[in-house]
């Protein structure tokens, strides 16, 4: 009876793990970007801006900080560009 009640746990584990990939909710870049910035803006709170789009802060911290490494690179590359036409 222990093994068959262990088999169905782990059937319902899949199952509950199915249901979550398929409910999951995905954002598009120019979400992820917009959420970002209201957050740098600080018109409202971290926690009140996660709370009202619905996301984890955890998430809300990975996307800014992905946010700002992309924007990092982007300024380098310009300024290189610009050193390179100064020459």
């Amino acid at each position: 009876m222990n093994k068959k009640s262990g088999s169905s746990k782990a059937s319902a584990d899949k199952l509950v793990k199915n249901i979550r990939l398929k409910t999951r909710q995905t954002y598009s870049a120019e979400e992820k970007i917009r959420i970002v910035l209201a957050g740098l803006r600080g018109e409202e709170s971290i926690s009140a801006l996660c709370r009202h789009e619905g996301i984890a802060e955890s998430l809300y911290y990975s996307w800014s900080k992905e946010f700002l490494k992309q924007a990092n690179a982007v300024y380098q590359e310009t300024q290189l560009v610009r050193l390179h036409h100064q020459k």
